[in-house]
């Protein structure tokens, strides 16, 4: 389904389906920003009010984790996108 990391390919390999219909957008970014966002920062304040970490700590911690998150959920959303596209037969506006 994809050419590299996030770029969709232009045809299936195995089924010969044509991808140009696909166009996730930015979609797939935004609900990532949200979940990942509304996780890390409720274990964030949990752990500060728990245990009171010095901030080089939460660093340490809440970097690799966002970063880490955002970037291994962002392939299988996008592919989650396209797959929805597809399946609600889903085109470009147009105008009447």
């Amino acid at each position: 389904m994809f050419a590299g990391f996030l770029e969709v390919a232009e045809t299936c390999p195995e089924c010969g389906l044509d991808y140009s219909f696909a166009d996730a957008g930015d979609g797939p970014a935004v609900f990532i920003i949200l979940i990942v966002g509304f996780l890390i920062v409720g274990l964030a304040l949990f752990v500060e009010f728990i245990w009171h970490p010095p901030y080089w700590l939460h660093a340490l911690i809440w970097v690799p984790l966002i970063l880490g998150l955002s970037i291994g959920l962002l392939r299988p959303l996008k592919g989650w996108f396209v797959a929805v596209q597809y399946r609600n037969k889903a085109q470009e506006g147009r105008l009447s």
